[in-house]
């Protein structure tokens, strides 16, 4: 069986926490890339990621789903780097595997205290962003705050790129799965996010999100999602059959009940100016395309975007506040 190396302690409240064994640390294999990187040592791996706890912001953002951020908002820890290359990424301040990550040496204190400064507000959901390569970080953090008395409703917000394994150990620990389902077309996936075998791995990651969740999404009395799944898919210029793949894989293997957000937010980054057609918006005709699509498979939960969102969830990481909240 393909297995994640865990050493487990007992977590409060019965769970199980899982911690990785120094094996697992020097050898990692959190993620599909598998790369074996010694993060103990600080061998580059591909995301470039230590043993520290590489955050790149901890800040409130109202600009999530209104099941996920409420009037209040939701505290999000973005995590910096990541295991894709999407060259359009609109996080490229902090995606980027080369870049300096400002939070990289705070201590676990240090990143308690600035969550528990968010949460202690009224905010009670906590969401970690890009956290596929940093899942051992994520479990630490949330050990922390229930010392400390605080239990978030916790959203793991991922790229889809995720390794099946890891996900199982985190089945107690995530209460909605947030992932995006980027691509069905793996030149696509090659040429524009350098994981040509994303269409299959993220097909498996979903199956597994869809095995711990179902597509029912729980709500509590204010309407904010307890537990549940909810996919992105942002639909990209010149991918429309991309995007209709994605679709149909979501409703023919998943469920055409499951809670799907489809955006239309595209803004292209300076990295792909000038590249066709990466190098453009999102035309009308296009999300009208998928949004029909959407509606013939029977997708009836969830959220589409207006076409005149783009540029208008862009944020700004060298900001205290990157969404300008």
């Amino acid at each position: 069986m393909d297995e994640v190396k865990f050493t487990a302690q007992t977590g409060g409240e019965g769970m199980t926490t899982p911690f990785f064994s120094p094996d697992s640390l020097s050898a990692c294999d959190l993620c599909p890339r598998r790369c074996g990187a010694d993060r103990l040592t600080g061998t580059p791996g591909y995301c470039r990621m230590g043993a520290g706890f590489g955050i790149a912001a901890i800040t409130l953002h109202r600009g999530e789903e209104p099941v996920l951020s409420g009037a209040r908002g939701i505290c999000n820890v973005f995590f910096g780097h990541c295991n894709l290359r999407c060259r359009y990424c609109q996080n490229v301040q902090i995606s980027r595997n080369h870049v300096p990550v400002k939070g990289d040496g705070w201590t676990l204190e240090e990143v308690v205290e600035r969550i528990v400064a968010i949460l202690a507000t009224g905010v009670d959901r906590l969401g970690f962003v890009s956290p596929s390569h940093m899942v051992a970080q994520m479990v630490a953090i949330l050990c922390a705050l229930h010392r400390r008395g605080f239990h978030p409703v916790v959203v793991y917000n991922s790229n889809g790129y995720d390794r099946v394994a890891t996900l199982r150990s985190l089945e107690d620990w995530v209460d909605v799965y947030l992932p995006d389902c980027k691509y069905s077309d793996p030149a696509l996936a090659g040429a524009w996010s350098g994981a040509a075998d994303y269409p299959e791995v993220a097909a498996a990651a979903l199956r597994e999100m869809y095995r711990q969740k179902g597509n029912l999404l729980h709500l509590d009395e204010n309407g904010l999602a307890e537990r549940g799944m909810i996919v992105r898919h942002l639909v990209l210029p010149g991918a429309v059959e991309n995007s209709l793949g994605v679709l149909r894989f979501l409703a023919g293997e998943l469920s055409s009940r499951i809670t799907l957000s489809l955006m239309a937010q595209y803004q292209p980054n300076a990295e792909v100016a000038g590249l066709d057609p990466l190098g453009r918006t999102l035309l009308p005709d296009e999300y009208a395309q998928v949004v029909a699509e959407m509606e013939r498979l029977g997708f009836e939960h969830g959220w589409i975007q207006e076409f005149a969102s783009a540029g208008h969830y862009n944020p700004d990481f060298d900001r205290d506040l990157p969404f300008g909240d």
